[in-house]
This record gives C-alpha cells, structure tokens and sequence, in this order.
C-alpha cells in the first residue's frame, strides 16, 4: 500500500499510553476531523490537485460533470491544457461559471449567469454539466442550460496534451483557457470525464500531486 488511509482515526494507544495527537513530533498532510463530516474533498483556497500525470486528450468530445460548494465568488474549477492554445477551462468569476473551449482557433465561452447574484456561491451543493461535441458547448448548472455560438465551426478538436488540474494550477503552467488565477475555496465531488461511453470518475487521494487539498473530507459547515 503505498497512499494514505481516508479516514479519521483518534484515540490510539500504544502499550496502554495514548498518543498526543496535538503536539505531533513531525505531520503532513493530515488535517483536523470534523463534527460534521460530508462527502466530498475539501480545497483551502491556497492550491490545486492534478490528474492524469501523463496528459488527458480532449480532442472532440468530452462531457465534464462535477458538484461544487463554496461562499467564494471565484475560483479555478478545472483546466486542462496544451502548449500551443488548445484548451477547455471551468472556472467561477464574480459568482458567475464560465465555461472556455479553444479548438485551436479561437476561445468560445459559455457563461452561467444566475438570476440571483452569488446564489452559486451560498455554501450549498450544485451541480455542473460542461459539454464539448466537436465545435458545440453547452452548460447545464442545476438543471439550466447555456449554449453559445462558436463562429470556428471548422475547427473541431481540442488536442490537449497536460495533466487535469482541479481547484487551480502552479504558477509556472500555463492555462490557455481560464482568465482566474484563483485558487478554489470550498468541496468538490463526483468529478467525471465522459467521452462516448467511456466514464471515469476521478479520486483525488489517487491525485500525483496535491496543494492545500483534502481527500475525502468536506466539513458539514464552512470552515
């Protein structure tokens, strides 16, 4: 076993003395437990999980499905990107979701826009569609579709070549398709790329690098 337990685990002894878990002689990654406890990972604001180490092609389709919960009116969501300028982005600014795709000729942008400001960002769950089809993209966040028109209708293809970066990205990658450089401040869950008939749903304690993010633990409260 070579990655971490998910869990909370208190009250250890050892040859009937217990542990002071408070004053730790060295710790990593380990967080407090909350009370109240909900599924889902919880990103401080201050970093990002990255994905598939060896590249995510999106090429001509993908479906991105997630759940969000967060009281920040920005934040990165995911990016996934390519040295030259292909790209699909998702991120939230001033309460609203942006959804950015380049084919290699141009960003089109579909943007969520509730009738309520900052009702996205009151603390509970939502859920997100993004949806690329060759040149077409739509957004669906709570059941509320966004289309938008794509004037680069010959170009079809997002050939992105990096790893998937969630709740924000280093500094020294480029991300051709989010303008926030914001890190994402709240849970997220039920992150899953379709393409066809082929679903992946991604754990992000199997993420091969994560920054201010905890697997599998999202407090019941805003913290």
């Amino acid at each position: 076993v070579t990655h971490s337990i998910p869990a909370c685990i208190g009250s250890m002894t050892v040859n009937g003395k217990q542990l002071d878990k408070e004053s730790p002689v060295s710790i990593f990654a380990v967080k407090k437990c909350y009370e109240t406890v909900q599924e889902g990972t919880f990103f401080d604001g201050t970093g990002f999980a990255a994905l598939v180490k060896e590249g995510y092609k999106v090429r001509s389709d993908v479906n991105i499905t997630l759940e969000f919960r967060t009281t920040a009116a920005h934040g990165v969501l995911l990016g996934i990107s390519s040295a030259k300028v292909d790209a699909v982005g998702l991120e939230i600014v001033n309460g609203k979701v942006l959804f950015h795709v380049n084919n290699g000729a141009g960003r089109i942008t579909a943007t969520y826009e509730p009738r309520v400001a900052n009702s996205l960002c009151d603390g509970k769950w939502h859920k997100l569609q993004a949806n690329k089809s060759k040149h077409h993209i739509a957004l669906i966040i709570d059941g509320n579709l966004v289309q938008t028109d794509n004037p680069y209708t010959q170009s079809t293809s997002a050939d992105t070549n990096n790893p998937i970066y969630v709740g924000g990205y280093p500094a020294d990658v480029k991300q051709n398709c989010l303008t926030s450089k914001s890190s994402f401040h709240g849970c997220l869950r039920n992150l899953t790329l379709t393409k066809g008939q082929q679903a992946e749903l991604f754990d992000f304690s199997r993420a091969f690098d994560l920054r201010g993010v905890f697997p599998h633990s999202c407090p019941g409260a805003e913290h």
